[in-house]
């Protein structure tokens, strides 16, 4: 058996035998089999004593592609592996051996999906771009600002019930200066305080109060199940579980890409003028 990674073709090889030695093996006489190494292993290839036929190389695929002249001389095969290299290689009459190996895209490569234009990808999200409160309905009902607004849209609402509300985390937030330098993550208690706002709205919508403002005065129950990180969308529901003189009790999830992020058990609120 004859192993080698690459070859040149015979007439740069005589020219340059020297320079590239370390790249190319040429022998003469060469036994009845040999073999071309590539990037998952080797593969033997077993000529007959007429040098003739290609027979008992595994992995190849069964349309292999040779070219055979006066018995003796096997012309520029191309033979393709189902690991995938392409390997092209010759037996001069001499009895010298030269081939090279080509890389090429593995065969268990996904291929590259096609470029959508921004019309498509935009229509993905026309489900949440007619919000029932939008940026500015919801300041007229909370009281808070940027840059501790944490709910830019409700996109769901049932009164006094629930709502799905969104936050889009933005890198430009002050928070992320130092949470963290090097790897920005939503802190925590805001991504609690991001629900309890969205509760607010709920409850404040209902009590029809102006300049009324929420205090909060337990949560618990509190899990977080994945980062929150600057350009994800938070999604948010809660669910007011009960809400009577001035006291509320809300439970609240938060999802990203349809993963549970943060979710809470309880959370209780009071009203104040």
């Amino acid at each position: 058996y004859i192993y080698f990674i690459s070859a040149i073709p015979s007439a740069t090889m005589k020219l340059n035998i020297a320079l590239f030695a370390k790249l190319t093996l040429v022998i003469a006489q060469v036994p009845a089999a040999f073999a071309v190494a590539h990037n998952n292993g080797v593969e033997k290839i077993n000529i007959d004593d007429n040098n003739e036929s290609l027979r008992n190389f595994p992995n190849l695929e069964d349309n292999i592609n040779r070219k055979l002249q006066d018995g003796t001389h096997v012309k520029k095969p191309e033979i393709r592996f189902k690991e995938s290299p392409t390997a092209t290689r010759s037996l001069k009459g001499d009895g010298s051996v030269a081939a090279s190996v080509f890389p090429s895209k593995p065969a268990d490569d996904k291929e590259v999906p096609a470029f959508r234009g921004a019309m498509e990808i935009a229509a993905l999200t026309a489900s949440i771009n007619n919000p029932v409160f939008d940026s500015e309905e919801i300041s007229r009902i909370l009281p808070h600002r940027y840059p501790f607004l944490l709910v830019d849209r409700v996109i769901e609402y049932e009164a006094g019930k629930r709502a799905v509300g969104l936050k889009a985390v933005t890198a430009n937030e002050p928070h992320f200066t130092g949470h963290f330098p090097d790897r920005p993550i939503m802190p925590g208690v805001l991504q609690v305080e991001a629900l309890a706002q969205l509760a607010g709205i709920v409850c404040l919508k209902v009590a029809d109060d102006p300049g009324a403002v929420f205090f909060f005065a337990g949560a618990d129950r509190i899990k977080w199940k994945r980062p929150v990180v600057p350009g994800e969308i938070l999604v948010m529901e809660v669910e007011i579980l009960r809400f009577r003189r001035g006291l509320a009790k809300a439970t609240g999830k938060g999802y990203v890409n349809g993963e549970l992020a943060i979710e809470v058990g309880s959370m209780t609120f009071a009203l104040a003028n």
